[in-house]
């Protein structure tokens, strides 16, 4: 008979997954409702509020995909591209590269445009494609982990309104720490993730879309063989139907709607943690939690370089919720990280594409975001550095921190 498995209790200051809140952990472990008991429809009508405020929207779709982040930017960019599409995407980073790859995978014609991992765009490079181009949809990162930056998004969305493009914006790192304001950025169609700033496991996708989205996938729209009625085959589409089952937004709006019309049995428990998830960031309050963020963000970094180490893409457009270090030359990069991990019990990450053996990212994310996770990272990466003989200022970083929190002349909640 196998032992049952007891995970080891870990620091988690990677950009995703992060520490769930304990009050979320609570939540997933109470009984099971049917999906269709009104006790859980009233639910997921509360779960639909809760993320219109988070997002800072009024639009009326938004709810969870059952599925990792990527099933949510999957479900959005299958239901509103057809083949032949014209999509534009922006590329600072890897993120960049997947909505690159889904879009291709559903026949679009994609454009891309890069620049250098670690920098962003000027909106006005993107808007000067835009206009040459004139693509259907333009498909961009707002926080993109792998390098850490953030990309200002309003005057884009505000060209592409004007365009008549669609917007559809990868929020699945900054959702819930930092600004992510759906309306007032002309964004089309948002996605976030559970496991980053919202503390919750990954296993959903929430995603917001306002009628402009909605009326593509309307025009699509095909209810499958067997819970169709005689009046949904009489429904004459508009144009071929959405390539995916399990991600058809059009079928999904049915089962969010009061109609209930099943498309799939609903993940109880990760709406539960969801629902909780979402509690705890409106209690906290999104401006309230966005300067925890920073501030912890502020400590982290005055303690690395206070070690002697250098901060990567340390500029106006730096993600505040992830801080990437430049790797000291000569540095065997995992062999720091797997030291952290196995004597200190204490994660930071690894980087991709040009970056991997680069940089180390730590990510300060919802619930992990706390002064004792901080503090505890800064004496672990010291503690490892100096094991493998590398030269820093001992003793310098977590006393350059603490001055940081003995301060907090702001006042911030710390945890």
């Amino acid at each position: 008979m196998t032992q049952p498995f007891v995970p080891a209790k870990r620091t988690i200051m990677t950009p995703g997954p992060v520490e769930a809140e304990p009050r979320v952990l609570r939540a997933m472990s109470t009984p099971i409702l049917g999906q269709f008991d009104p006790l859980f429809t009233s639910m997921m009508n509360d779960v639909m509020a809760d993320l219109r405020r988070v997002f800072q929207t009024s639009n009326h779709w938004a709810f969870p995909i059952d599925g990792t982040s990527r099933s949510g930017l999957e479900a959005v960019l299958c239901s509103i591209i057809h083949p032949g599409d014209k999509v534009l995407v922006p590329v600072f980073g890897r993120f960049g590269q997947l909505l690159t790859e889904i879009a291709e995978r559903y026949g679009a014609e994609v454009f891309t445009m890069e620049c250098e991992w670690g920098t962003v765009f000027e909106p006005a490079e993107v808007i000067d494609e835009i206009e040459r181009i004139q693509p259907h949809i333009v498909a961009a990162v707002h926080g993109e982990t792998s390098t850490g930056c953030l990309q200002p998004l309003q005057e884009i969305g505000r060209c592409c309104r004007e365009m008549g493009s669609l917007f559809v914006v990868d929020a699945v790192a900054s959702l819930g720490g930092t600004d992510v304001k759906v309306d007032e950025w002309y964004v089309d169609a948002a996605i976030a993730g559970t496991q980053k700033c919202l503390s919750v496991p990954s296993g959903m996708a929430p995603i917001t879309y306002n009628e402009r989205v909605e009326q593509v996938v309307n025009a699509r729209k095909k209810v499958e063989q067997g819970i169709a009625t005689a009046e949904d085959e009489l429904e004459k589409r508009k144009q071929p139907p959405i390539a995916s089952n399990y991600f058809d937004l059009s079928q999904l709006q049915d089962y969010w709607s009061p109609r209930r019309l099943n498309h799939h049995t609903e993940a109880t428990t990760m709406l539960y943690g969801l629902q909780e998830g979402l509690r705890i960031v409106l209690e906290e309050g999104l401006e309230e939690r966005f300067r925890r963020h920073r501030f912890h963000e502020q400590a982290l970094k005055v303690g690395l370089q206070a070690m002697g180490l250098s901060l990567y893409a340390d500029h106006d457009a730096k993600l505040p919720m992830v801080t990437c270090v430049t790797i000291p030359d000569n540095v065997d990069a995992d062999a720091i990280r797997h030291l952290m991990l196995e004597q200190f019990g204490v994660e930071i990450a690894a980087s991709f594409g040009p970056l991997k053996g680069k940089i180390w990212r730590i990510g300060t994310m919802g619930y992990s975001c706390r002064r004792e996770n901080v503090l505890f990272t800064l004496s672990a990466l010291e503690a490892a550095l100096l094991s493998h003989h590398v030269p820093i200022y001992a003793g310098h970083a977590v006393q350059k921190a603490l001055e940081v929190y003995q301060r907090n002349t702001e006042g911030v909640q710390e945890s």
